[in-house]
């Protein structure tokens, strides 16, 4: 019974009003098959930007070996192990060990500067160092510690003990580092 009042309902509204809704619908309908058609045209560039493709990465795999530590990195006061990961990953990241080598000297080490890059992550694997580190101060990292260094923020290294080893791992694996005057 219910349904039938509906449907009579329906059947009283005025032709005008029942057939300009129907012309509604039509309208909308018609809208849409433009507007859906006008995209299928459009080139796939223009649609939106081409997603930047990078090369396959590969595996990278790096055993322990006294003599890959180099002293050829950023640091004079450093030897670095690359793990292979820049190369693995087309210059995406790098990740290394570094090695400071004791003694520490504040005067050659407490340079204030910061790099330029997107990700910085460092880990300490032996040792302790102490860092200052813009907005945070002093912190006494050691054994099992691990700190984020956001872009650009400004640090330096304050002392460190003769056997600290450091995992660092950086995004994008070149990077400017730029020393600023103290």
């Amino acid at each position: 019974m219910a349904k039938k009042k509906v449907a009579s309902r329906a059947a009283a509204q005025p032709a005008v009003k029942r057939k300009w809704s129907g012309h509604k619908t039509a309208a909308k309908s018609a809208a849409r098959k433009t507007i859906k058609s006008k995209a299928r045209g459009v080139p796939a560039a223009k649609a939106r930007p081409a997603k930047k493709v990078r090369p396959k990465q590969r595996i990278a795999i790096s055993h322990h070996r006294e003599e890959d530590f180099k002293a050829d990195g950023l640091r004079a006061y450093a030897q670095y192990r690359d793990l292979g990961i820049a190369e693995a990953s087309h210059g995406l990241a790098q990740a290394h060990v570094i090695r400071l080598i004791g003694p520490c000297n504040p005067a050659e080490v407490s340079k204030l500067h910061f790099h330029d890059v997107e990700f910085q992550m460092v880990y300490v694997l032996k040792g302790w160092v102490k860092t200052y580190l813009e907005g945070q101060g002093e912190t006494l990292m050691k054994e099992g510690s691990a700190w984020t260094q956001p872009p650009r923020i400004k640090h330096l290294i304050m002392d460190y003990s003769d056997d600290v080893e450091l995992l660092e791992v950086i995004l994008p694996a070149e990077f400017k580092t730029v020393e600023l005057a103290g």
